[in-house]
């Protein structure tokens, strides 16, 4: 994921100068994953359209009941007609750079042409600062210009030690929890700690826990201690404790990143370039999938695809590119009803799949209900949701499994109330 620099906060004086020095290393080596680099400086934000007009284009209903199972909650009450800006506009997740969410950004939650907003440690200078920024998203959400009668995904990663965005609960990483004399307590008191921590703020989804299951120290989700255990069992039981408080104090959890990134090598970071995991497919599905069956079972909210290519599954293309990762192992071997989410649309592994708009289209087209756009640059938004519009105009998206994959994005939005 990428992201401005954390709030580290890590127990245990030992712990700290180890991973101060280890990320040390890696600064000198210019080797930072993209979710723990500094932040640039504020990109040029496309310039504010002038007016409030209706968007125009063809409109369709978002009809019919939400999926049952863990899709999430009741839908609207009353389905409403959107805009072909809008319907693609509610699959994207958008985000900004700077304290200041622009004004184009504004305009666009205003006319319900935006699903939500991702948060950086950029976006962040403190705790009444955010609260502050997600307040005037909401009075522009509340817009009568704005069809969508339900809250904004508003989202960040706060995973706990070192991957944080926002000042606060949980604190420990993944790996101190699985080392704790009580694990499963402090995977749970971690889960309910990021949901007080986050609604405090405003933000009702976390982009976590992480369901990797490593397999060497200091790999590529170890050296960040980002993966609860090598022991498949204990990440299953650890991840669905963590999903279960949190969820239960009313934070959406994501699950990531499906098929598993935890073979991955030390320096095989899909934020920086292409990675492919010579994984058997037996491994695969009885270790690395291992987690999502009871993180499913959990009532998991969301699932974060990884870029990553796994050649048993689909030696073509990268697993969130894939109809046959996306809808044969998740959806129907697994059998997982809720939304799917891509990892940055920006990330290095997809660099020979062309533009922000062709690969949102052959995400959506893969199966992928949102699209996150974490490049903090609205313009991006724009790209992909210009994507999706074009692939429903000319029938790359078949409009049955568009409108289900908007429908399930809607369910979650209207039972993020309250």
């Amino acid at each position: 994921m990428h992201g401005s620099r954390s709030w580290i906060r890590v127990a245990g004086a030992i712990v700290a100068v180890a991973l101060a020095a280890a990320l040390a290393s890696s600064a000198a080596a210019g080797r930072f994953p993209l979710w723990l680099r500094p932040a640039p400086g504020p990109p040029s934000e496309p310039a504010a359209s002038t007016g409030d007009s209706a968007s125009p284009g063809a409109t369709a209903g978002a009809s019919g009941r939400p999926p049952s199972g863990n899709a999430g909650g009741p839908g609207p009450a009353a389905p409403p007609v959107l805009s072909l800006q809008q319907m693609a506009g509610q699959r994207v997740i958008y985000s900004y750079g700077g304290l200041r969410p622009p004004a184009r950004l504004l305009r666009l939650i205003r006319h319900g042409e935006v699903g939500g907003v991702i948060f950086f440690g950029q976006n962040v200078a403190s705790r009444a600062q955010l609260a502050s920024v997600i307040a005037e998203l909401d009075r522009a959400n509340a817009s009568p210009l704005n069809p969508v009668r339900a809250p904004l995904l508003l989202m960040t990663d706060q995973e706990g030690g070192l991957v944080r965005r926002v000042p606060g609960a949980p604190l420990l990483s993944e790996r101190q929890i699985g080392e704790s004399a009580g694990p499963a307590a402090a995977a749970a008191s971690a889960g309910a700690g990021a949901a007080r921590n986050l609604r405090g703020m405003g933000i009702n989804v976390n982009l976590a826990p992480v369901l990797d299951v490593y397999r060497q120290p200091a790999d590529f989700d170890d050296q960040f201690q980002r993966s609860y255990s090598t022991n498949p069992g204990v990440v299953s039981g650890l991840g669905a404790d963590f999903i279960r408080a949190q969820q239960g104090a009313g934070v959406a959890a994501t699950a990531k990143h499906f098929p598993g990134l935890g073979a991955a090598a030390r320096q095989q970071d899909t934020d920086l370039r292409p990675v492919t995991l010579n994984v058997p497919l037996a491994t695969i599905r009885h270790t690395d999938e291992l987690p999502y069956r009871a993180a499913i079972a959990a009532g998991v909210r969301l699932v974060m695809v990884s870029w990553a290519v796994y050649p048993a599954l689909d030696p073509a293309r990268p697993a969130g590119l894939s109809p046959g990762i996306v809808g044969g192992e998740l959806r129907q071997r697994l059998g997982f009803t809720g939304v799917t989410i891509t990892d940055a649309l920006e990330a290095g592994a997809l660099r020979g799949y062309g533009t922000f708009g062709h690969r949102g289209l052959l995400a959506a087209e893969a199966g992928m209900d949102l699209i996150l756009c974490s490049q903090q640059n609205v313009g991006q938004g724009d790209q992909a949701a210009a994507g999706l519009e074009d692939g429903y105009r000319d029938g790359r998206l078949a409009r049955p499994v568009f409108l289900a994959a908007l429908q399930r994005v809607l369910a979650l939005r209207a039972s993020l109330r309250g």
